[in-house]
Formats: C-alpha cells, structure tokens, sequence
C-alpha cells in the first residue's frame, strides 16, 4: 500500500530509536506552538508505507491538528537495504519505534496532548510504548494483532493458508517476506511475520514478547475509540474486543459500523483512510481526537463501552 503526498504543508523528518535505528516519517506542523492544539501520531498497519495516510493526516491538520506519520524499521522511508535476515518485529515496530514517535512528539510539540490513531497492527502499537501514558486520546480501527480465530469464519481457512502457511513458508525461503514482489504487502521482516503466523490467543505469548517480563498496556489510560467495520475479515468483533482487553486502564469505546450504516456497499480492512469516507468516517475519528467523545448520531452501533 503507497500512496504520495497530497500536499506540500508536509516535510520529511528522520528521528532515532532508542537503538540507534534511523526512522523516517512526514509531519504536519502549524507555524505557531498552541498548547490547545493536539499533535495526532498516525500508526500504520503492516507493513503498509506510512504514505497511505497522507491524505487523512492533511484531513487533521486541515481542521487545526499537527499529524506525524512515520514508517516503522524496514519499511519505506525506514527501511535501509536489504531484509534478508533482518529480524525486527512487531514488539520492535511499538516499543522502540512509536516509542521513538512518542518522545518526538514531546520534545518537538512541547506543552500540546499526543493523539493516536492506530490502524489494525497499528493500535496494538500504541499500547507497546513505554511512555504510552503520554498518549491523551487513541482512536484504532480495525486493531488486533491476528489471531487466525478470530478471522471472519466464511474466510478464516483461506486467510489461515495465506498468512500463517504460505507467508512464513516462503519467509524462511527468502529470509523476509517479499509482499512487494506479491502485490500483497510492502517486504517484511522475517521477526514481524513470526509474530503474525503465530498461534497464540494472547499477544505477550507471541515469539518477538516472551522476552518481556511486562507489557506496557496498561500504563495507556487514553480515552479509547475502537472502530471496526462489519466487513473487514480481520476486526471481527472477537478480534477488536481481544486487543481492547489490554487496555484494561483505559475508558474505552467500540463502534461497531455497518457499510450500509453510511449507504456503502463495503468499507473492509483497509478503506476506512480513502478519501472517498472524508464526510462519512473521518468526523467520528476527528471528533474523538477533538473531545475525546463520540460525535452527535454517529453510524454504527457501540458494541463495548468501558468507563
């Protein structure tokens, strides 16, 4: 998934992890610091570029928000040669790199609250940070970290095949997942794709977590709003509420929406960020990250809602 930048209010930036590991990204500024103003950090999905976001971060700052966007290590503007062999996954992509994002936002936007959106892998994200009780208001859609149960049951076997047979088989052929090659993916490091092909139901039992003695989930107690589509074969209700589950000190909130809630046809995994739901999907985003409250007569049904 790539997508350019839309407009030129956008500029590049490089920030280091704690490891040293160069990360690139784009961010969206307003020339005058106000303390008022929210910087909102955008959270990709797998291997997904950050760009794909790009029209949804210029929707924010349009409407009085600072946006950062980033790719995480060995993707896009963050990837620095070959993957063959290189071993990052989704515990690195959260705790070291958004925690990297986190920090910028701190130093960069000094006295302003830090947003989050986190798309599917990318909610999982946010609560991996060690400062992730920085973060004052999340919003995730379609967030879970792939548990092959919980895929939609009319396509769990072939999503099963796909991702947790095929991806790691030719994985260890390649020494990373070439997706690129496949129209699937963006490459992927061979550490991320042991943690997605894996089996377990809980995420602090995935290969890239048995190293921490704690995860950091429960030091997030952002207002959360988890949005998920009724199409989308990966943010099942089951898959939504078992990620939400960790953020067990936060409130949070799950929107649950029909595509024929806002007169579509189908929405799916991916298409919440097209342009083409600016007036239906964004507003119920942007009005979260505003207030942290649902907007008046949002579509969709709210599924869980945890004060």
């Amino acid at each position: 998934m790539t997508a350019t930048l839309p407009h030129t209010v956008s500029r590049a930036f490089t920030e280091s992890a704690a490891d040293g590991y160069r990360l690139g990204g784009f961010e969206w500024r307003h020339p005058a610091p106000d303390a008022t103003r929210a910087v909102v950090i955008i959270n990709a999905a797998t291997s997904v570029r950050c760009g794909y976001y790009a029209r949804f971060a210029d929707y924010l700052f349009s409407h009085g928000l600072d946006v950062m966007l980033f790719d995480y290590r060995g993707i896009g503007a963050s990837r620095h040669g070959s993957l063959r062999g290189f071993e990052a996954s989704w515990s690195d992509w959260g705790s070291l790199d958004f925690e990297a994002l986190l920090k910028r936002a701190q130093r960069e936007f000094p006295g302003q609250p830090t947003d989050v959106v986190g798309h599917s892998f990318g909610g999982c994200a946010a609560g991996l940070a060690a400062s992730g009780q920085a973060i004052r208001h999340l919003v995730t859609v379609g967030a879970q970290f792939a548990h092959w149960r919980d895929y939609a049951p009319d396509q769990r076997w072939q999503m099963l095949a796909k991702w947790h047979a095929f991806m790691p088989l030719l994985t260890r052929l390649c020494g990373y997942f070439p997706g690129k090659r496949l129209g699937w993916l963006e490459d992927t490091p061979t550490g991320v794709v042991k943690d997605w092909s894996a089996f377990s139901t809980h995420y602090e039992r995935l290969p890239s977590a048995r190293h921490h003695t704690s995860l950091p989930f429960t030091s997030v107690n952002a207002k959360t709003l988890a949005i998920s589509l009724s199409d989308d074969p990966f943010g099942t209700v089951a898959a939504i509420e078992r990620l939400l589950s960790y953020f067990s000190a936060s409130a949070r909130t799950h929107l649950r929406i029909k595509p024929a809630d806002i007169g579509e046809t189908s929405v799916g995994h991916f298409a919440f960020f097209h342009s083409r739901f600016q007036k239906s999907l964004w507003p119920i985003a942007l009005e979260w990250l505003l207030n942290g409250d649902l907007m008046p007569r949002a579509p969709g049904q709210v599924i869980s809602n945890v004060l």
